[in-house]
């Protein structure tokens, strides 16, 4: 799994959801644009630039019925009534080498302009933080 927002270790929903369960932990970072917002967490959506996050590996999928609830995303509900959509996405290491492919949590663009989304060109996000 790619995480690049509450999940990431150190960030509120870790603890919580991931650190009993995964097995490694990699920087990683994948293409797309994150925005902040304004609810307290990060959206990613397609683009042409790099996030950065991590590969979370864990040792089978059931991780994912949590996760998935987490993120407001039900696999057989249609797209629109989801807050995020898990798909596949190529996950690079820091130096833009491919890992392979893992599961991330996608919003539609729309979505992130009617929530108010703050785009982050460094395509980080901390939840501590108070720069948005």
């Amino acid at each position: 799994m790619f995480v690049y927002g509450t999940l990431k270790p150190g960030e509120a929903n870790f603890q919580e959801y991931c650190a009993s369960h995964v097995e490694k932990v990699i920087p990683a970072i994948a293409q797309g644009c994150l925005y902040h917002l304004p609810l307290g967490y990060p959206a990613m959506i397609l683009g042409e630039g790099w996030i950065s996050g991590f590969l979370l590996h864990f040792p089978n999928t059931k991780i994912l019925e949590s996760l998935d609830e987490l993120e407001g995303y039900q696999p057989g509900r249609p797209p629109n009534e989801n807050e995020y959509q898990r798909r596949e996405l190529l996950i690079f290491n820091p130096n833009r080498r491919p890992l392979g492919l893992a599961w991330g949590y996608l919003m539609d663009p729309n979505l992130v302009q009617r929530l108010k989304g703050t785009f982050l060109p460094n395509g980080q996000w901390f939840g501590k933080s108070t720069d948005f």
